[in-house]
């Protein structure tokens, strides 16, 4: 029974961006957003963008453990942006299904997402990794890089909150 509850959080740990965009679609579609709703969910959804490009201007994935920028006060910044982010779609939604369906996504992709990425940390990194988990690893001082933020590819998620803000926003205009 471990071995199939690890291999479904493996499962889902690998397809969280694939079924991030699919529980999307789905939040546009289910959408019946105000201007109100829109302006506070895009605020709330900047902020968790907000968090994810200040960890991404300071991980050096694979490379270290890090533990500069939001690493010095969390474990997980990127899903912790993540989870603000998936907050302000649903307020920007306006639906109590689309909060159903962002919760149960967050849920199980997020926790099995950390499950399987915390084991990967410490078999690559061994007591390096637990130090920083227990808060007591040295803590680098580095600053923060947009070069980085691209190395890690973290565009793609700022794309995807401007464009489904975006496809929102033209519902809202043209009543769709």
């Amino acid at each position: 029974m471990a071995s199939v509850w690890a291999d479904a959080q493996a499962f889902l740990a690998r397809r969280r961006v694939t079924l991030g965009f699919v529980t999307a679609v789905a939040a546009l579609a289910l959408a019946r957003p105000s201007w109100t709703s829109w302006g506070v969910g895009l605020v709330v959804a900047c902020v968790g963008e907000g968090i994810r490009i200040w960890a991404a201007g300071h991980i050096e994935k694979d490379r270290e453990v890090t533990t500069s920028g939001p690493y010095q006060w969390m474990r997980h910044p990127l899903y912790v942006g993540s989870s603000v982010l998936a907050l302000g779609v649903v307020i920007a939604t306006c639906s109590p299904v689309v909060a159903v369906l962002a919760a149960l996504y967050m849920s199980m992709t997020i926790s099995a997402a950390v499950t399987t990425e915390e084991a990967r940390l410490r078999r690559a990194f061994g007591d390096a990794y637990d130090s920083y988990a227990r808060a007591q690893g040295p803590r680098v001082a580095r600053a923060f890089s947009m070069a980085r933020v691209v190395r890690n590819r973290e565009y793609r998620a700022a794309s995807g909150v401007v464009g489904g803000f975006l496809i929102l926003a033209l519902r809202l205009a043209f009543n769709l």
